[in-house]
């Protein structure tokens, strides 16, 4: 039997990063590997289940570029009221295309700087601009060690940014670290919320402590607990044998060992993200 999260989750508990793959959908050109055989919304139910969870964001795959149809399925699917989606979309989309994609749930678009990645660098700004005139947030996802050399460009979108994975440092750093510090100056616009999520991605100590990430999400928590999310990032792409859930929930009690702070993060932050 699947053993259930240590920490007792809060009412409104938010899963603010999951994918869901169908193989009626077709990979997009710039896939840069195959989708997992499925990972539907049945099967997520089950995990948001097991670890009492209320709302849930579910974001574009990769592997599906600008065709957001697999994750408008699976909002619909989870239910309207406590699902909101992040698209992937191109500086051709359309303004009523973009007012359809609201209407069902999207409330950001995702900019994913890496191999797989359907929107380049040269795309970021005009996009940016266009979705955030319109409320969404971008959700920026690149390797955190080049966060000096992107700063300019990331301050100078001027809606909300939510950057995923800790930062996704490729190879973890310090604390103390120029790209960690530019981390946090970013967070400190009040315009940047960081996921708290995946540190299995990066992390070289490994599970189940994840040390040389856990340490960089202590030290985000510390700084700015009110701009703070989390995520399991199910389906855990690429990773065999996958994580347990209940077990990376269980890490956010040794992140945000304060009760108040893991509610502001499970709770508050997404609803002021993702407007539940």
């Amino acid at each position: 039997m699947a053993i259930a999260p240590t920490p007792i989750v809060p009412a409104g508990a938010c899963d603010t990063h999951i994918h869901v793959y169908d193989p009626r959908f077709a990979l997009a050109p710039t896939a840069a590997s195959a989708a997992p055989l499925a990972a539907s919304v049945d099967d997520y139910r089950a995990v948001k289940a097991r670890l009492g969870l209320t709302r849930t964001v579910i974001v574009q795959p990769s592997v599906y570029g600008t065709d957001n149809s697999c994750t408008l399925e699976g909002i619909a699917a989870l239910g309207a009221d406590v699902t909101r989606g992040v698209a992937v979309v191109d500086d051709r989309v359309t303004d009523a295309e973009l007012e359809r994609l609201t209407a069902c749930g999207m409330r950001g678009a995702r900019f994913l700087m890496m191999p797989g990645g359907a929107i380049p660098w040269a795309m970021l700004d005009s996009v940016a601009a266009k979705v955030q005139a319109i409320g969404w947030h971008v959700q920026f996802q690149t390797d955190g060690r080049t966060l000096p050399e992107h700063q300019a460009q990331i301050r100078s979108w001027s809606g909300r940014i939510v950057i995923d994975h800790n930062g996704k440092f490729l190879e973890p750093v310090d604390v103390d670290s120029e790209a960690f510090r530019t981390l946090l100056s970013l967070v400190d616009t009040g315009r940047v919320w960081v996921k708290l999520s995946a540190p299995y991605e990066t992390s070289k100590t490994g599970a189940p402590a994840y040390e040389d990430v856990s340490r960089l999400a202590r030290a985000l928590v510390k700084h700015a607990p009110e701009r703070m999310l989390w995520a399991t990032n199910w389906p855990h792409p690429g990773q065999n044998p996958r994580p347990d859930d209940a077990a990376l929930l269980d890490i956010l009690a040794d992140w945000a060992p304060d009760e108040a702070v893991r509610q502001r993060i499970l709770v508050d932050n997404p609803a002021e993200v993702y407007g539940f």
